[in-house]
């Protein structure tokens, strides 16, 4: 984790804001840490549609290669 001044990260906004995407970055004010920065956790497909329809019954270990294979097969055996 980068340490940084309060200083240092109002003068250099737009770098520190880039570099908390990949790195968290903890700034300090007089030599106490006032805050912690880091990048939003990004959420998978079934979690954004979780958010867009509520609630659904997709278990946790839901496996989203498989159930692509599955779809690639089922259509496969399809045509004939």
């Amino acid at each position: 984790m980068l340490q940084i001044t309060a200083t240092e990260f109002k003068t250099n906004f737009g770098k520190y804001l880039a570099l908390a995407e990949t790195e968290d970055i903890r700034i300090t004010k007089n030599g106490k840490s006032v805050v912690k920065l880091s990048a939003e956790k990004k959420k998978n497909w079934v979690d954004e549609l979780r958010e867009i329809i509520g609630d659904i019954s997709v278990s946790d270990d839901f496996d989203e290669k498989e159930f692509e294979m599955n779809r690639v097969v089922e259509k496969y055996e399809s045509l004939g």
